[in-house]
């Protein structure tokens, strides 16, 4: 058994956030390109010829956007990256909003042309509040873009962080010719050729040289030797104690498309990005160097690969040593389970490893035990806050097509719910038909696309009128005809068709109290 203080040394765990086309899956193939750990990046452009590794479910490649967090892990020069892909989709924020509770660092990726956007906002305060540090990529360098320093002062601005620049662009779309390290002197030109591969950098010696000058146009190099005199008078040095407190993030230029400036990032990644962090818990601050095993449960898949049909857990290693057929406790429930097959996931991919350590993401088929949330323990009953809930703000009844609610239509739905994919509540009547409770369009239309292809289940839907979901805290009921409903642990949900109802029946309701998220379980 290796040495749990090396073995937490060589991991990284970051996820990568942006808004909806900043290029986030792109960069992620780009990432696993670069460290070896596939031969040929996939495309990302929708259709029947995009062949992503992170997005494999087949509505994602036919669409060309990710709606399902995937993880991979590669080894570059002796460090473990385990790379968290997220849905980019804001449809889907719960399922990143989960992944984020699984990584010690993230990667911020920003459309040069565009800044920081309103998906990015929410995500970055998901990483204020979980006190993740941020590593920042300005992507599409290749393309027109907006002023470097205007960007830096956005991202300080609207987003309230230092923005350290560790690169420098040297023009933009048309007249884009590089990028300069600030920290090596060294320049890395961008060339427009076949396979857009770029020359290896090269050391400029004295930035205000000829060869420089030479290598990127009289203009060009004024405007750098004046922005580099600017932020050196202006920005404050990069300081790694203030990055790790998320005071100020490193930020980088680039394009991933055209793999420029990545593998540059790729290493800069693995010598910025902390290694497995402390969790904090029920039973108090449980640190990775722990010799207890303690894991917890922030994702379930099913149907990744349709020659197993099963239910994946997706389980981040807090602490201690996770070894094959193990016993665990499983605090939830009381009751232990032998964690008998163990898998590295890689996409859909998966092999049995025999061995993971704190920072790892493996996979464990659920027999049905697992839930999001859950943790698993070899001694004590720790468990973790609870994780995000949205309220739903798309209803639908759904009935099987063929009219008989039969197994596979049951099963999906189950499995589906347990997911996070759909939220389902039932009437208070009894009645069998379920209630589908979705945050966005995009939500429903993959609960029926993936009933019809992965359960044999074509479904008809019924939209219902309401948009808002509150849950009742205590006993007292409203006192109008709002509807009460059922969640999928009992507890009583109140249906809105605006905000005005819901103002109105709290005028009407005497100490009735409301909240936007499922109160905790005891």
């Amino acid at each position: 058994m290796a040495n749990i203080h090396d073995e937490c040394l060589r991991r990284r765990t970051v996820a990568i956030i942006s808004h909806p086309d900043a290029g986030k899956t792109t960069m992620t193939e780009k990432l696993l390109l670069y460290s070896g750990a596939i031969h040929k990046a996939g495309a990302v452009t929708g259709g029947k010829h995009s062949s992503t590794t992170s997005d494999w479910m087949e509505i994602e490649q036919q669409r060309g956007i990710s709606v399902s967090s995937s993880a991979m892990r590669v080894d570059y020069d002796g460090i473990l990256l385990n790379i968290l892909d997220t849905p980019g989709h804001q449809d889907f924020s719960e399922d990143t909003y989960r992944t984020l509770m699984a990584v010690d660092s993230a990667i911020m990726l920003l459309d040069a042309g565009r800044g920081v956007q309103e998906q990015t906002i929410k995500l970055f305060k998901v990483c204020r509040d979980r006190g993740i540090p941020i590593i920042t990529f300005m992507n599409k360098m290749d393309r027109p873009a907006r002023d470097p320093l205007e960007l830096l002062d956005e991202v300080e601005q609207v987003l309230g962080i230092s923005a350290i620049p560790r690169t420098w662009p040297i023009g933009d779309g048309p007249d884009f010719r590089g990028i300069y390290d600030r920290q090596s002197g060294e320049f890395f030109e961008f060339e427009r050729t076949v396979g857009n591969r770029y020359k290896a950098p090269v050391s400029v010696g004295d930035i205000r040289g000829q060869e420089l000058r030479s290598a990127i146009g009289e203009n060009a190099h004024d405007k750098l030797l004046e922005d580099l005199e600017f932020i050196d008078h202006v920005i404050p040095e990069f300081d790694t104690k203030a990055f790790l407190t998320e005071k100020c993030t490193p930020v980088f230029w680039g394009s991933a498309i055209t793999n420029f400036g990545i593998e540059h990032f790729l290493r800069s990644i693995l010598a910025l990005a902390p290694t497995p962090q402390p969790y904090a818990m029920s039973t108090g601050t449980i640190e990775p160097e722990s010799n207890e095993f303690v894991g917890f449960v922030y994702k379930v898949q099913a149907n990744m690969n349709k020659a197993h049909r099963d239910r994946i857990s997706f389980v981040r290693i807090v602490s201690g040593t996770f070894s094959r057929g193990m016993t665990a406790m499983h605090p939830r429930t009381g009751k232990e389970t032998k964690l008998t097959y163990p898998f590295e996931i890689f996409g859909r991919e998966r092999k049995i490893i025999d061995e993971a350590y704190p920072g790892d993401v493996i996979g464990l088929t659920n027999p049905g035990l697992f839930q999001v949330g859950d943790t698993l323990t070899e001694r004590t009953a720790a468990t973790l806050p609870s994780f995000p809930r949205f309220a739903p703000e798309i209803f639908a009844k759904v009935w099987p097509a063929a009219g008989s609610f039969s197994k596979s239509f049951r099963k999906g739905i189950d499995q589906l719910r347990e997911e996070g994919v759909i939220q389902i509540f039932t009437e208070a009547d009894g009645s069998p038909v379920p209630l589908v409770g979705v945050v966005g369009e995009l939500q429903m239309e993959l609960f029926s696309w993936r009933m019809e292809n992965e359960y044999n289940e074509r479904i008809r839907l019924e939209r219902q009128p309401y948009t808002r979901a509150r849950w009742i805290i205590g006993s007292t009921r409203p006192a109008t005809s709002a509807p009460v409903v059922l969640d999928d642990h009992d507890r009583a949900v109140v249906l809105f068709k605006s905000d005005w109802e819901i103002d109105y029946t709290i005028q009407r309701s005497e100490g009735l109290e409301l909240s936007e998220k499922p109160p905790v379980m005891a």
